[in-house]
């Protein structure tokens, strides 16, 4: 089936070795849904999806895992692990806890379509918290609303185990070139 779905690719790559190919064509690599795209898988999100370096502690802590990415099209699905440790005294998940997944969505939107060593940090980001989150597994969309030059703008949900959503968000991030490297 895969050979069926690289049939024709002229320029193809695995991800991971700076897929180059624009396509329609998806392939899956472990539990990954990755879209062949023009965006090369370097710099530190890309070496950190990837395995080749830590995540960072933040993501760890949050259970942060790729789900599904597309650079070209500023989406991707995240989902977490929220553990007891993230309860409130009335025993739902504390919304910082979320905030910060929803922030650990929006981010990586945009920021695996950026240049290696380029970073786009959150200056601005508004949460509605819409029904209680129990522990689990939770799953989060982000994408891409509108890219300049300098600013980003965000927008995402964080659905529970059932589909439904339990907070959105908006963000506003500074494109910083560089930053990173």
């Amino acid at each position: 089936m895969l050979s069926r779905l690289l049939t024709g690719a002229a320029g193809f790559s695995w991800p991971g070795q700076g897929v180059r190919l624009v396509s329609w064509r998806i392939i899956l690599r472990w539990r990954l849904v990755y879209r062949i795209s023009a965006v090369p898988h370097e710099g530190p999100f890309w070496d950190a999806v990837e395995g080749r370096v830590p995540l960072p502690a933040a993501a760890v802590t949050l259970g942060w895992e790729l789900v599904a990415v597309d650079p070209d099209e500023g989406t991707i699905e995240v989902a977490f692990t929220a553990t007891d440790a993230f309860l409130n005294p009335a025993g739902v998940v504390q919304g910082g806890f979320l905030a910060a997944m929803l922030d650990d969505t929006l981010g990586p939107a945009l920021v695996a379509g950026l240049d290696p060593g380029d970073f786009a940090p959150t200056t601005d980001l508004h949460v509605q918290f819409l029904r209680p989150a129990r522990p689990g597994r939770l799953l989060g969309r982000g994408r891409v609303v509108r890219r300049g030059r300098d600013v980003g703008f965000l927008a995402g949900e964080l659905l529970d185990g059932d589909g439904v959503v339990v907070a959105v968000a908006t963000a506003t991030v500074q494109i910083r070139p560089r930053m990173l490297g």
